[in-house]
C-alpha cells in the first residue's frame, strides 16, 4: 500500500490571508470614514478645514485601534464617541447623509465578501488534492455502491470526479453568490437614501465593490437578510459532499481488510483504550462531527431570518455569520488532510471485485449487444448464476462455465422458448465479461470510466480548478488594489 502524499503541518498564512484577518468592523468603519470624508470634501459637501480635522481624528482612533483591541468599535454609535474625543463635535458634519443602517450593512457585506473567499480558498485546496488523487488512480479499479450495497466495479478516479463535479458545482455557486454580494450599500442611508447628493458609484468604488446596491431599501434590509441564509445553504451543500464522502469511506472501516483507510499515526488515528487490534479514524470521526456542525449552525441562518418583518436584526448578526463561515473552513482544511492521508491498496479493492458478483450485469448487457438476447433474459440468466453462486459459495472467477450453460438453457426454455437455448458465449468471453478492468475499460458512455474519458474529464477539472483559483486572487487583488487607491487619497488629507 502506498501513502498519498500527505502534510499535516499548520501552512502559513498568506499576506492576504493576514489582511482579511484584521478587516473586521472596525477596520471598515475606518475605511467608511475614509472614503466619506475624500469623496465629500472633493464634492463640496463637506468642507475642506472640517475634513482635515476630522482626517486626523480618525488616524488617531485607527491607531488606537490597532494598538490596543479593546478599543476596535464594532458599531458606528461607538466609534463617533472616539474621533469626538480628539475633535470638536463639527466633525460630525461627516455623518450627514449616512446612517448605522447602510454603514453596518456595508461592514457586513464586507466581511462576508472576505469570508466568501476564504472559503473559496479551502474549497480550492480540496479540489486540487482530490483532482490529483483521481490522477494517480485511474487504473485503481474498485466496487461501488447503490442502496448501500455493492453495484458495480469503477474506477476510483471515476468515482473522485463524481465528488469532484459536485464540489465544482459548489464553486460555482460561490462564484455566482459572490456577484449578489458585491454590492456597496453605503449611500442608502436607513432604507430610502438622503436629500444629500451622495456619490454612492464613487463610494463603492473606494471599497473594492463592483457595483452599488441600487434600491435603498433593499440594500439595508432585504438583501441583508437573504443573502446570509443563501451562504448557509452553498456551505450546508459543501458540507453534504463532504460527509457523503466520509460515510463511504467509513464503510471500509467495518471491514478486516479494507482497501482503502487513513495512514496510521499523528493525528490521523488513535489506538483503541481496551481492544489493542483498532486503529480508530479520528481524523475521519473528527472532520464529520465539524461538517455537521456547520450543517446544524446554517439551518440557525434560516430560523433566525423567518417569520420576521424586513428590517430586523435577528438575520443580521455579523458574529454568528462569520463564525459559520470560519467554521466551514476548518472542515474544508480538515477534509483535505483526510484526503491527503488516504492510502490505498488496489489489489485489495479487486480482490474485494472479485469475491462479489457486481460484473454479473455485463453478462446481461453483451448477450442483449451482441447475441440479441432481451435484455430481461439475459439478466433473468444472469440474476440465476448469482442466486446458485452465493448458494454454494462460488466466486466469479471460478464459476463453471458448463454450469453457466446449464442455467442459460434453463431460463430460455422457461421464459423465452423461441430462442436458442444455446449459451451463445465462449468461455473466454464468458470469464471476460466478469472481469472488473475489462468491464470499466471498455465502457463507451460520455462521462464513464473508461481511459479516454478520463483522460478528458481529468483535463477540464484542471482547468476548472485553475479557474477557481484565479478567480479568488483576482477578486482579493481587486479589494486591495481599492483600498490601497482609497488611502492614497486619505494620505493628502489634513497632512
Amino acid at each position: 500500500m502506498r501513502p498519498a502524499h500527505q502534510n499535516n503541518k499548520k501552512q502559513p498564512q498568506n499576506i492576504g490571508e493576514k489582511q482579511m484577518t484584521a478587516r473586521d468592523e472596525f477596520f471598515w468603519l475606518g475605511e467608511i470614514n475614509k472614503a466619506t470624508l475624500v469623496i465629500n470634501s472633493r464634492q463640496g459637501l463637506l468642507p475642506m478645514p472640517i475634513a482635515e480635522e476630522a482626517a486626523k481624528a480618525l488616524r488617531e482612533v485607527l491607531a488606537d485601534g490597532d494598538a490596543d483591541p479593546t478599543k476596535r468599535a464594532k458599531t458606528y454609535i461607538t466609534f463617533e464617541p472616539l474621533m469626538l474625543k480628539k475633535a470638536d463635535p463639527v466633525i460630525t458634519l461627516m455623518h450627514a447623509g449616512r446612517s448605522s443602517q447602510d454603514m453596518h450593512a456595508t461592514y457586513r457585506s464586507a466581511i462576508l465578501r472576505d469570508h466568501v473567499l476564504e472559503v473559496g480558498d479551502a474549497l480550492n485546496a480540496v479540489l486540487e488534492t482530490m483532482t490529483d488523487l483521481a490522477d494517480k488512480n485511474r487504473e485503481t479499479v474498485v466496487p461501488n455502491y447503490t442502496n448501500g450495497v455493492a453495484a458495480q466495479p469503477n474506477s476510483l478516479a471515476h468515482y473522485l470526479l463524481a465528488f469532484l463535479a459536485g464540489f465544482s458545482r459548489d464553486a460555482q455557486k460561490l462564484r455566482q453568490f459572490y456577484v449578489r454580494l458585491d454590492r456597496c450599500p453605503m449611500g442608502s442611508t436607513v432604507l430610502n437614501g438622503t436629500c444629500w447628493p451622495l456619490d454612492r458609484e464613487a463610494m463603492c468604488k473606494r471599497l473594492g465593490f463592483e457595483a452599488v446596491a441600487e434600491n435603498a431599501y433593499d440594500a439595508t434590509q432585504i438583501g441583508q437578510s437573504d443573502l446570509p441564509v443563501e451562504f448557509a445553504s452553498i456551505l450546508t451543500g459543501i458540507c453534504l459532499h463532504i460527509n457523503v464522502f466520509l460515510e463511504d469511506l467509513m464503510v471500509q472501516y467495518a471491514q478486516a481488510r479494507p482497501w482503502i483507510l487513513l495512514q496510521e499515526g499523528g493525528d490521523n488515528t488513535y489506538v483503541s483504550s481496551a481492544m489493542p487490534q483498532k486503529r480508530n479514524p479520528g481524523l475521519v470521526n473528527n472532520c464529520r462531527t465539524e461538517s455537521s456542525s456547520v450543517i446544524g449552525e446554517a439551518q440557525a441562518e434560516f430560523f433566525r431570518a423567518h417569520n420576521l418583518q424586513s428590517g430586523m436584526i435577528d438575520p443580521k448578526n455579523q458574529t454568528l455569520n462569520g463564525a459559520l463561515a470560519l467554521h466551514a473552513v476548518k472542515v474544508l482544511t480538515m477534509f483535505n488532510r483526510v484526503l491527503k492521508a488516504l492510502v490505498i491498496n488496489k489489489d485489495r479493492a479487486l480482490e474485494e471485485l472479485n469475491s462479489d458478483w457486481t460484473a454479473s450485469q455485463e453478462v446481461a448487457d453483451r448477450l442483449m449487444k451482441e447475441y440479441g438476447v432481451p435484455f430481461r433474459i439475459g439478466h433473468h440468466a444472469a440474476s440465476h448464476i448469482v442466486s446458485y453462486a452465493r448458494a454454494n459459495n462460488i466466486l466469479p472467477l471460478d464459476f463453471p462455465y458448463a454450469k453457466m450453460q446449464e442455467i442459460y438453457k434453463e431460463v430460455i426454455e422457461k421464459e423465452f422458448p423461441e430462442g436458442d437455448p444455446k449459451f451463445p458465449m465462449s468461455e473466454e468471453e464468458f470469464r471476460e465479461a466478469l472481469n472488473p478492468v475489462s468491464i470499466v475499460h471498455n465502457r463507451k458512455t460520455l462521462g464513464g470510466p473508461q481511459p479516454a474519458e478520463l483522460e478528458r474529464m481529468l483535463k477540464e477539472q484542471t482547468a476548472e480548478n485553475h479557474l477557481n483559483e484565479q478567480w479568488v486572487a483576482d477578486k482579493k487583488a481587486f479589494i486591495q488594489s481599492s483600498l490601497d487607491k482609497l488611502n492614497k487619497e486619505f494620505e493628502t488629507l489634513g497632512e
